[in-house]
């Protein structure tokens, strides 16, 4: 499984520039392997992107912005959706993906299960 976060890297808003760095910033502090896809320098990304955000998670006016995040074709989240994950210690479930032992998520799950 590949998590695929699409990125504008020519974005004139610092918002979204803060907000990918935050995203990009944990995947590589916490070791999650991912793939960046720029949608300002590739026009397949850019379309691709848009197509595949569901309906329910797009603005009410105009284009889904980055980051938007993606697990393989899974439709993961926006940056707001995985803010929400990362302050309830579950981005590795918003991902799809199995807590590493010893991270503070699979010690939750552990003791939900107890």
């Amino acid at each position: 499984m590949v998590i695929k976060v699409y990125i504008a890297s020519s974005s004139g808003s610092t918002s979204i520039k803060k907000q990918q760095q935050d995203v990009i910033g944990f995947m590589a502090v916490n070791k999650i392997e991912f793939e960046e896809c720029d949608i300002a320098a590739n026009e397949d990304n850019r379309k691709w992107m848009r197509e595949n955000v569901p309906e329910n998670s797009r603005p009410a006016t105009g284009n889904p912005l980055p980051p938007q995040i993606f697990n393989e074709e899974r439709y993961c989240g926006n940056y707001e959706a995985f803010f929400d994950a990362r302050e309830d210690n579950s981005v590795y479930a918003f991902l799809g993906l199995t807590a590493p032992p010893g991270s503070k998520e699979a010690e939750a799950q552990a003791k939900q299960q107890q």
